[in-house]
């Protein structure tokens, strides 16, 4: 009969030693935190990718120096537009230059917008659907190469993508409507559970994680509308909103042996505060997010 006390190196079951990851958004806000967590979990390279050039870089830059990474670990600036397809393709070029594999990519890039339903412009919604849903597909097939290249059952790699609590149940409404931000949410959800099936034979498991609000610099906005950090705080069934640790914490356990049983999975990160008015909309004001 088996010992169910012997659990197999449980001290490296939340390491990333050695392990290469790609962060697409990853230049600040949750997709820098997730960046710190791989770098100080072990892993040997984490590509910074975002738009700016100047942002990636000195993103970059703040990961390596960081005072407890590996020896020879180091973060990289990979900069690129991930809302087309040529963008995609420039980043995958970029890792593939350095490595030939990756075993952690973090599909974090994403776009909100706010605006009144009888006023909701047709090119905003088309842009966060674009890059919250069509871009998030690309990404993993254009990478696909490269996490497949050294995954097996044992040692699968990782996508994990980064939805939000707002694709779980109702997001803000009125004149701040987030209507596509909603939408490209929950398609980002469903979109992970059939990539987990498609690429789970391919030792390629598929996540994501649903965050609430984070003071960020893409929330910040909605957070001050909608009666600001405090408010907000004193709603959630924890009394807080999320911090760096939070992301940190789940990223690792995702991408680390811990999680390497776990694929389709959207994982919620808001002390509870979606089911806190069982994921409605509080009489058509903000929705406790």
């Amino acid at each position: 009969m088996a010992n169910e006390t012997d659990l197999k190196d449980f001290p490296s079951l939340f390491s990333l030693k050695g392990k290469v990851a790609v962060v697409t958004g990853g230049s600040r806000g949750l997709g820098l935190n997730a960046a710190s967590a791989f770098l100080q979990a072990g892993c040997s390279l984490v590509f910074i990718s975002s738009r700016k050039a100047a942002a990636c870089e000195s993103a970059a830059a703040q990961l390596n120096a960081l005072p407890n990474l590996s020896p020879g670990a180091r973060a990289i600036a990979a900069p690129a537009d991930s809302s087309n397809l040529a963008g995609i393709e420039s980043l995958a070029a970029q890792v593939a230059k350095h490595t030939a594999h990756v075993d952690i990519l973090f599909a974090n890039a994403g776009a909100t917008w706010g605006a009144p339903f009888d006023s909701h412009p047709e090119a905003a919604f088309s842009k966060v659907m674009d890059l919250n849903v069509k871009s998030v597909f690309y990404c993993v097939q254009k990478l696909a190469p490269l996490l497949r290249a050294r995954a097996t059952v044992e040692d699968p790699s990782r996508v994990i993508i980064t939805a939000s609590v707002a694709g779980l149940g109702i997001g803000t409404l009125g004149k701040q409507g987030t209507y596509a931000y909603s939408a490209s949410k929950a398609a980002a959800i469903h979109l992970g559970r059939n990539l987990a099936i498609e690429l789970g034979p391919q030792h390629i498991l598929v996540n994501s994680i649903c965050p609430g609000f984070f003071p960020t610099k893409m929330a910040s906005g909605l957070l001050k509308m909608t009666g600001g950090l405090e408010k907000h705080a004193k709603n959630n069934p924890a009394q807080r909103l999320g911090r760096p640790e939070d992301i940190a914490g789940v990223v690792v356990y995702l991408a680390s042996r811990a999680g390497s049983h776990v694929n389709g999975a959207a994982i919620e990160i808001d002390g509870g505060s979606l089911w806190a008015k069982g994921g409605l909309m509080d009489a058509g004001v903000e929705p406790k997010l």
